[in-house]
């Protein structure tokens, strides 16, 4: 007869392992999905990494340079007027002293007619003083020379009558006559000289002042005259004439700038610098252009604008033909020799961290832990490492301002 077969029962022992493994799957997947305390997630598509190693360390400075003249001078407006007429364009080479262009004022040539009569008038008074002083001068010239004629022919009449009397045809009261007379000519003689020294004495310091005076409105004139000239804008230099903007009719005051020149053939190179390096750059120290062109740095302007100074650069030699105002040129500054150091690539994390902490990649890659170090000197491909990496380490070289955890969970 038939008999029912039964079922063997399974055995209910593997479902604790299985619940087991399904928690320990669970947490690993937890502690994938959400980050430890203080540590940020982020895409490996998201950063940049480089390895610290010890390699030859060139100390310079790279920097973009601008073309500009050597030499700048402006052109200024010494007096004020209207434009009225322009002798010369914008970009023209001009001589030291041409003129550029003509101002317009009546009331300053009314002002300088006015001026120019009222000197005249003072130089005449001037001329006719001069002239009284010189009539005087010879005035006692001849009362002197007339004096010492008397003098003389009251002597020789003395002598005649003198001898005269010697032989017996003339008297002693006679011979006295003459004689007083040649006396009296003598003082007279002795007083115009005395009086013509002393006269000669203030003569001659009234005609200082009056040459004195006569200079001083001369050169008023002549100021005066040249005020007229100032209406007349010239070129303070020979160069090209750049920035000549004014245009006919426009009013301009006395001080307004109207153009400048800038020397032509001579230029320097300009370069704004990092606001870092403001105490490395200094004048004297050497630097290579395109091409090789040797440069040195001229002038150091310490005044720091949006995080940058500027630097000024000439050229060693010739400087290179076909140049342009405006033009660039990539130029390395040397700061110091070229030395063994410990070095990491240069990026976004010397901005981020200001070079006093990296991430630290650990040996799988997958995780980075910020670490204190102390960055020297750079260049454009190195960071020079005094402290907190060893050669071998991997740092995260891409900007991470944004991290604000120590730990990075690279996904």
């Amino acid at each position: 007869m038939d008999r029912r077969v039964e079922k063997p029962r399974r055995s209910r022992h593997w479902r604790p392992i299985a619940i087991v493994a399904a928690v320990i799957v669970a947490a690993l997947a937890l502690w994938w999905l959400i980050p430890a305390s203080g540590s940020t997630d982020i895409a490996s598509a998201d950063i940049e990494s480089g390895a610290v190693s010890r390699a030859p360390f060139a100390d310079y400075l790279p920097v973009r340079a601008t073309v500009a003249p050597a030499v700048t001078t402006f052109v200024g407006v010494l007096s004020g007027g209207q434009v009225e007429k322009l002798l010369v364009q914008d970009g023209s080479m001009v001589g030291a002293g041409q003129p550029l262009a003509t101002l317009a004022n009546p009331t300053l040539k009314l002002d300088v007619l006015t001026r120019e009569a009222t000197i005249a008038s003072q130089l005449g008074s001037v001329s006719g003083d001069d002239l009284t002083l010189q009539r005087s001068r010879l005035d006692r010239a001849t009362q002197t020379a007339s004096a010492n004629y008397d003098y003389i022919k009251a002597k020789r009449d003395l002598s005649v009558q003198q001898q005269l009397h010697d032989q017996g045809f003339v008297s002693d009261a006679g011979v006295a006559s003459y004689s007083e007379a040649a006396d009296y000519q003598q003082k007279r003689l002795a007083q115009l000289k005395a009086g013509e020294s002393s006269e000669n004495g203030i003569a001659s310091t009234q005609a200082g002042r009056l040459a004195d005076t006569r200079a001083r409105l001369s050169g008023n004139l002549a100021a005066v005259q040249a005020s007229l000239d100032a209406l007349v804008v010239r070129a303070p230099v020979a160069g090209r004439l750049t920035n000549f903007t004014i245009q006919p009719g426009q009013t301009l005051k006395p001080g307004d700038p109207a153009g400048q020149v800038d020397s032509e053939g001579s230029w320097k190179l300009v370069a704004d610098v990092d606001e870092y390096y403001l105490g490395r750059v200094a004048v004297g120290q050497q630097a290579r252009g395109d091409g090789e062109v040797r440069l040195v740095v001229t002038k150091v302007l310490p005044a720091v604008t949006d995080g940058r100074f500027r630097i000024e650069l000439g050229f060693q030699g010739k400087a290179p033909d076909g140049l342009n105002r405006g033009q660039t040129m990539d130029v390395r500054v040397t700061l110091g020799a070229t030395q063994s150091a410990l070095v990491a690539p240069v990026g976004g994390w010397l901005d981020s961290g200001g070079g006093t902490s990296a991430f630290v990649l650990d040996a799988s890659g997958r995780h980075a832990a910020r670490r204190a170090i102390k960055v020297g000197r750079r260049n454009a491909e190195q960071a020079e490492i005094l402290s907190g990496l060893a050669p071998g380490d991997r740092i995260v070289t891409s900007n991470t301002a944004a991290i604000k955890g120590d730990t990075l969970n690279i996904r």
